[in-house]
């Protein structure tokens, strides 16, 4: 078994702040499937309060509901015993994530071009 957290704006939903257009259906597809394979799932998104709220819900009736929401698992908090604030999983899905990988790369090109500049 798998963490996923899966970021709202950008990722599950196309949205113009705070408004909800509509499904990226091929990531609602995506999660479906991965809770479906007895993976968990996290919601890992900025929205607070109302907006957070009104997610929550579009989520359920795209029938995608989360083990966690903002926070880590239960289990992992009771394993832990203490809420360490930040989202554990195994993967982060985000429409404005870096992978390691392309951080490198751009350290590289920046260390490039300032050696150029030497």
């Amino acid at each position: 078994m798998a963490v996923y957290a899966v970021d709202f704006d950008g990722t599950l939903a196309e949205t113009h702040f705070p408004e909800i257009l509509g499904p990226n259906k091929k990531m609602v597809a995506f999660v479906k499937t991965i809770q479906a394979a007895g993976h968990k799932v996290i919601l890992w998104t900025s929205r607070a309060g109302a907006d957070l709220e009104n997610a929550v819900e579009w989520c359920r009736m795209q029938g995608i509901t989360f083990d966690a929401v903002n926070e880590p698992l239960p289990e992992q908090i009771a394993r832990w015993k203490n809420d360490t604030r930040k989202v554990y999983a195994d993967y982060y899905i985000d429409d404005k994530a870096m992978t390691v990988k392309d951080a490198e790369q751009i350290m590289d090109e920046i260390l490039g071009i300032v050696r150029d500049y030497e």
